[in-house]
């Protein structure tokens, strides 16, 4: 099969759905109180995110517009498996030790927030993405496609940034500013099907 431009740019999309996707799972069985397998949930995650990475990095070089935007979908893909890959191996480790250690419980909790950080950052990037692709998508003559995407890139940079520097709760829930990332994720995804065979992608 060959990669070409519009097929790398349909298995982006379908990578961030895939990764909508199991965000939700994991969004839903936390809430419900369900045990939630963190292992194969992250794990899978960074299958996604290592593949995307690649993905959106070979599109950066082929594309002949929206550089930024690419370059922020294959950023966001390295913070995240950086993130999930700290809470797969540090977030049990960590809290098994201030559990048996007294004073680690500051670290355990450094650890967390470090990785709270980076997941920012990247919702944040993701944010960029869809403000970027957004505003391309309305050249293409999808408006109302391009004016929500580009609205919800804004909004999830906004809560995102809030988050990052004036520290978790500050402002609004965390949880808040990691949802408006994620819809800003679904609709980027959405539109880059929207515009996988058009130049301007």
């Amino acid at each position: 099969m060959d990669f070409t431009k519009q097929r790398i740019i349909t298995f982006s999309a379908a990578i961030l759905l895939l990764l909508v996707l199991t965000q939700a799972v994991y969004t839903g069985l936390y809430v419900a109180k369900i045990s939630v397998p963190r292992a194969l949930v992250w794990g899978s995650e960074g299958v996604l995110f290592s593949l995307l990475a690649a993905l959106a990095g070979a599109a950066l070089v082929q594309a002949k517009n929206n550089h930024l935007g690419w370059s922020a979908i294959a950023f966001s893909a390295v913070f995240n498996l950086v993130q999930v890959s700290i809470g797969l191996t540090l977030f049990g480790a960590a809290g098994k030790a201030a559990g048996s250690v007294e004073g680690l419980a500051p670290l355990a909790s450094g650890i967390v927030a470090f990785s709270f950080m980076v997941y920012n950052a990247a919702k944040i990037l993701l944010g960029l993405a869809a403000l970027v692709f957004g505003v391309s998508a309305q050249k293409t003559g999808n408006s109302a496609l391009g004016i929500a995407t580009a609205l919800a890139g804004v909004i999830a940079m906004i809560t995102n940034a809030g988050i990052m520097i004036l520290t978790r709760g500050g402002i609004l829930p965390s949880p808040v500013a990691g949802a408006t990332g994620v819809v800003a994720t679904l609709l980027l995804a959405v539109c880059l099907f929207a515009i996988a065979k058009d130049d301007q992608a």
